[in-house]
């Protein structure tokens, strides 16, 4: 008679440790998630941002010094010696800000570059007028499309097919983990063709997000995409249900954040900075930006970027067979791997033991992906 209450004991010590030892990987999400966006946007503060002084006499370039030494840091100023010199900064992100003083100051500033930085520039500026008892002109040499007016409709675009692509993770790296390699490849390459396509539709035709270009923006999501997908997928056979994790940390908490979306790399700290320069999240920022609005400058290196990954993709996807194969060639030589009622099950209860085994088995997969995509799509 006791049995039955030590069993319901068992039952529930089992099921609140299995409860357990899932919540770590929430709780590593927590962590994970305040530490990258806290510490990328809790305080932006401009560091080596790049403006110009226009103007090629003494006072500009006394202004021009003395911005540099009350910035302590925050500005690197530089004097140009025209308004059309200045534009072409700009259109080349070789500054962020351009003033030209004098009686009616003016500042040019390109807001499809970066609008916090466009902001931050125009304060700066503002004091600098206002102090010479001068009110300023704003000029914006390079504006942004009417459906994104604040420039950062390109950043949640972003967000948009980050989700797409690794929550398809773990889709075919869990529900498909019986398919072959080259299988769960097709169907990485597909996935990542129709989340793009979903990209397109929302920066295009759905919410104008950009006025021209459409194309090389889809292009520049597949690449994206299909460089998740792959590196997700192919990381599955090594991580499985860390898998979710390991591509948030990748593709969440350390590419939002670096990609320069909301504030660029001179207003954040150095880690974010430094990750700017070759993390896959600005590739596509920055290169959709420049294909849009500076005419193709510095296209060539935001592409390459996009092509790494996805060459590393491939490279993971590549291991990852390897690996399915290794485990393929040592369960067949394994004597064991047949035994347990599996092929000498001649009995009825040898095939009972191995049905149940089954059932079990295949429980405990679905149990696993759905929890795979609950974490996956809830964060």
């Amino acid at each position: 008679m006791s049995s039955g209450p030590s069993a319901a004991a068992d039952s529930t010590a089992a099921a609140l440790r299995h409860v357990l030892s899932h919540l770590v990987t929430p709780l590593l999400m927590c962590i994970g998630m305040g530490l990258a966006y806290l510490g990328a946007f809790h305080a932006p503060e401009p560091h080596d941002l790049k403006v110009d002084v226009v103007g090629s006499g003494p006072s500009a370039q006394v202004l021009a010094q003395t911005l540099q030494d009350k910035g302590d840091g925050a500005l690197s100023v530089h004097t140009v010696p025209d308004r059309a010199a200045a534009v072409d900064h700009l259109k080349t992100q070789a500054s962020y800000g351009a003033y030209l003083p004098g009686k009616h100051p003016e500042l040019l500033v390109a807001g499809a570059a970066s609008d916090t930085s466009a902001t931050v520039v125009e304060k700066i500026f503002t004091k600098v007028a206002a102090e010479h008892g001068h009110p300023l002109k704003v000029t914006d040499t390079a504006p942004t499309a009417d459906g994104d007016p604040t420039g950062q409709g390109i950043f949640f675009l972003l967000v948009a097919v980050s989700i797409g692509s690794y929550a398809s993770v773990a889709v075919i790296g869990g529900a498909g983990a019986v398919l072959s390699l080259r299988i769960r490849a097709a169907l990485t390459i597909a996935a990542s063709l129709v989340v793009s396509l979903i990209g397109a539709v929302f920066a295009g035709p759905m919410f104008g997000l950009v006025d021209h270009g459409l194309g090389g923006l889809w292009a520049m999501a597949w690449l994206y995409s299909a460089g998740i997908l792959l590196i997700g997928v192919g990381l599955h056979t090594f991580l499985k249900r860390w898998t979710t994790l390991g591509v948030m940390v990748l593709f969440v908490m350390l590419n939002f954040t670096s990609s320069g979306g909301i504030f660029r790399p001179e207003l954040q700290p150095g880690f974010f900075g430094a990750l700017h320069s070759f993390w896959n999240g600005a590739g596509f920022v920055e290169g959709v930006r420049s294909h849009v609005y500076f005419g193709g400058h510095a296209l060539g290196r935001n592409v390459l970027v996009l092509a790494l990954w996805f060459v590393v993709g491939l490279a993971v996807m590549g291991a990852a067979g390897l690996a399915e194969r290794r485990r393929k060639a040592a369960v067949e030589a394994d004597p064991a791997g047949v035994a347990d009622g599996t092929v000498e099950a001649g009995s009825a209860r040898g095939r009972g033991r191995h049905v149940r085994a089954e059932a079990r088995t295949e429980a405990d997969h679905e149990e696993e992906l759905e929890e795979e995509l609950e974490e996956a799509v809830g964060v």
